[in-house]
């Protein structure tokens, strides 16, 4: 089994998310991809997060009807912050068959690897998928520098880097769509319109529990 995790606040999730995923499981030929909200994310604000429970529903009505995406509540019910270390280790754990894991993420994300917790067992433990988004003047992945490569232990090999443990680091180009969540909740306030933004689903949702 090649499996995706896929984690982030997803607050709340829009086609960005679902069309990134998508194109990244073809890529790489995963059988399954993990959408995993995080309860408490360490990198952002709280204040401006809808309740857990309910960006985790909204990820289930999101990606219902796509038999290759599936949705944990793993950080939601782990008190604490919502660390992609612990997941990734829960994930190793308790798969019912050997499976190789694919950590989902986009380059903003990764270019802050750093800060995350225990970012070289991490690395370390599973291969990363780097989703990148093309834009006008640029005409390849994300350039990162030989200090980071061997901060974390790659070498370069084809199209993808390689970890010291045989994890890999791969950069997979996919659609750009200029959404964010930020300017959907954004448009929630101000009354306006939000579909073809998200799945139709996630604005009935939204709109029949009063969310942001």
């Amino acid at each position: 089994m090649r499996v995706g995790l896929f984690g982030g606040s997803f607050n709340p999730i829009h086609l960005g998310h679902l069309r990134a995923a998508e194109e990244v499981r073809e890529a790489l030929q995963l059988d399954l991809v993990y959408f995993i909200p995080a309860a408490s994310p360490p990198h952002k604000a709280e204040g401006d997060l809808a309740p857990a429970e309910h960006r985790l529903a909204l990820v289930r009505v999101a990606t219902k009807g796509n038999r290759h995406f599936m949705t944990s509540d793993v950080e939601i019910r782990r008190a604490g912050r919502s660390y992609t270390i612990d997941t990734v280790r829960y994930f190793l754990a308790t798969l019912r068959q050997p499976a190789t894991l694919y950590l989902l993420m986009g380059a903003d994300q990764f270019a802050e690897l750093d800060s995350w917790k225990e970012p070289e067992e991490l690395a370390r433990l599973c291969n990363f998928a780097v989703h990148t988004r093309l834009t006008e003047g640029q005409d390849g992945p994300p350039r990162i520098s030989v200090a980071a490569l061997k901060r974390f232990g790659y070498t370069q090999a084809d199209d993808h880097y390689v970890h010291s443990s045989g994890q890999t680091l791969s950069f997979v180009e996919t659609t750009f769509l200029p959404i964010s969540a930020t300017e959907i909740r954004g448009k929630l306030h101000h009354g306006e319109s939000i579909r073809y933004l998200v799945p139709i689903d996630v604005v009935d949702y939204i709109k029949r529990h009063a969310l942001y």
